[in-house]
């Protein structure tokens, strides 16, 4: 016979009123709530609140407790589900407390909105009160539960994390994190693999220079530099973005680049017309001298400087083309016969060879013969001819326009095309020095606009990429946006030319442009909540 309302009002009633210490002698009263669990709606909504109040009492039914409750956790009603779960911190004491922490990660699962908020909120509560062992059940499901709570609570520890307090987050604590994560990152997909970066990035004892030089030697496991790169491969190339992606926070000047700068040397630039991607929209080529770009100031000694900077000068002829033959059939140029100037592209390739030029000055002097050392300068000159003529047109578009103005789409491409060919300016003056000059500073043109810059008609300030910036600043977005770039089309004319897709700045990449799992095989599904740790 099932238990009415007011057997469960009686019996909580005696246990109410008797004394802690006698609470022990009414066992049957507590079995009446336990019961509770088997009635009706109104009798389940009782007992979810009724056994949690003098669970700590009865040490012999614990199990018999919360298995009771855990069977409200999974009723038919959402509203007794949501209760139920609300309560279960209340559990949470002792060795329980893993095995609370688990059964909330595996309700991560739940569709409903409300009782997903609950689980978030009983999960911090219980992280509260204990973070390792609330940690314990959250990595047993990451690494033993199904997708969709691997998923959910990863994201959990990506988002939760950095709220915690202080006093929480022990260096013990930190250590058992970057234990657990470096287990699960022996199987991950790509945006796995991007939120767990992100959750090792918040801790305090991974932001000292030792402790990024720790997260990077983890990016480079996952971005396989010891092997080729297979260019017709999307996934293999994306994997490599990503992680190149992740990576760029954490370099300075002590935490070098190295060997992705290198790797990027060695087998991406040979293959740079070849690589795929799985986004359709991205130009993966201006992606990768992007990525190239923004890493080589931070490129520490090289065993093969001279075989770097070779295969940087050649990708330069190729995007540098010759001025056109003196004249057509009718003794002018015609329109087709103008190459295309790729200013980005350029700007990319000038960047990284003028950095890793800093290591080997004599490059262009020793290094190159004569021959191809004036073929490279009227490429030069020619390039520089064409800049002129477009910063020109660049500054008289944007003359007078400032605050909203500069806010339009429209002027926010030309600004920044401005920035790119300034910069491409500035370098080809540093290379036309004689010897060769390697000292100019710029900021490639996508990094954040400093307030100082904001008027475009201003030239870029000097400013060295990264120069004094903190740790906290590199990690700030943690996680690039790759969104689709929008086009700039210069003028036609003599000059004309394709400045190449640009991002208009950072943000936080939820969505990312990783797309494929990097590793097949996901664990097993279960189809109800698993009450006892593996």
């Amino acid at each position: 016979m099932a238990v009415t309302i007011e057997e469960l009002y009686r019996n909580y009633g005696i246990l109410a009123d008797a004394k802690p210490e006698d609470l022990s002698q009414h066992k049957d009263a507590y079995q009446v709530i336990l019961d509770g669990v088997k009635g009706g709606p109104k009798e389940k909504r009782l007992a979810a609140q009724f056994i949690p109040k003098f669970f700590s009492s009865f040490p012999e039914l614990a199990d018999a407790a919360i298995n009771a409750q855990l069977d409200l956790c999974e009723d038919e009603d959402v509203s007794i589900r949501r209760q139920a779960i609300k309560e279960l911190p209340r559990f949470a004491a002792g060795e329980n407390i893993v095995r609370v922490a688990d059964i909330l990660t595996q309700l991560l699962q739940t569709e409903d909105s409300a009782e997903f908020n609950q689980v978030n909120t009983a999960l911090v509560s219980i992280f509260k009160m204990d973070a390792k062992a609330t940690l314990g059940g959250l990595f047993s499901q990451i690494l033993q539960g199904e997708d969709i709570v691997r998923e959910r609570a990863i994201k959990f520890l990506s988002i939760k994390l950095k709220t915690m307090p202080e006093d929480a987050m022990t260096k013990e604590v930190e250590d058992y994190i970057f234990t657990e994560t470096k287990k699960v990152l022996e199987d991950v997909t790509g945006e796995e693999f991007v939120l767990l970066m992100r959750i090792l990035m918040v801790l305090k004892g991974l932001q000292t220079m030792s402790g990024r030089q720790q997260l990077v030697e983890l990016v480079v496991e996952q971005a396989f530099l010891e092997q080729a790169l297979n260019p017709a491969d999307p996934d293999t190339v994306d994997r490599l973005l990503q992680c190149t992606r992740q990576a760029l926070p954490l370099f300075s000047k002590n935490v070098h680049s190295t060997r992705f700068v290198t790797y990027f040397c060695d087998h991406v630039l040979p293959n740079l017309s070849s690589l795929t991607s799985p986004v359709a929209e991205l130009d993966i080529q201006l992606e990768v001298l992007k990525l190239l770009a923004e890493m080589s100031p931070f490129c520490g000694d090289m065993e093969k400087v001279e075989t770097n900077l070779t295969m940087l000068f050649e990708k330069l002829l190729e995007f540098m083309p010759l001025p056109p033959e003196t004249e057509g059939e009718n003794g002018e140029n015609t329109l087709s016969d103008e190459p295309k100037l790729q200013f980005s592209y350029v700007e990319c390739l000038l960047f990284s060879f003028h950095q890793l030029g800093k290591k080997l000055p004599d490059f262009l002097i020793d290094k190159i013969n004569a021959e191809r050392l004036k073929d490279f300068k009227i490429r030069l000159q020619y390039f520089a001819r064409g800049l002129q003529v477009y910063i020109r047109q660049l500054r008289v578009a944007l003359q007078g326009k400032t605050g909203d103005a500069l806010k339009t789409e429209e002027n926010k491409i030309k600004v920044v095309a401005l920035k790119i060919t300034n910069n491409i300016n500035v370098l080809i003056k540093d290379l036309f020095h004689n010897p060769p000059s390697y000292k100019s500073t710029v900021t490639l043109s996508w990094k954040p606009v400093q307030k100082a810059e904001a008027v475009a008609l201003k030239r870029p300030s000097g400013e060295d990429m990264g120069a004094g910036s903190t740790m906290k600043k590199q990690l700030s977005p943690p996680l690039p946006r790759r969104d689709a770039r929008q086009i700039y089309n210069p003028p036609s004319g003599k000059y004309s030319a394709t400045i190449g897709n640009f991002s208009n700045g950072e943000g936080g990449g939820e969505g990312g442009t990783l797309s494929h799992s990097w590793v097949l095989g996901a664990p097993g599904g279960r189809q109800t909540l698993r009450r006892h740790i593996l």
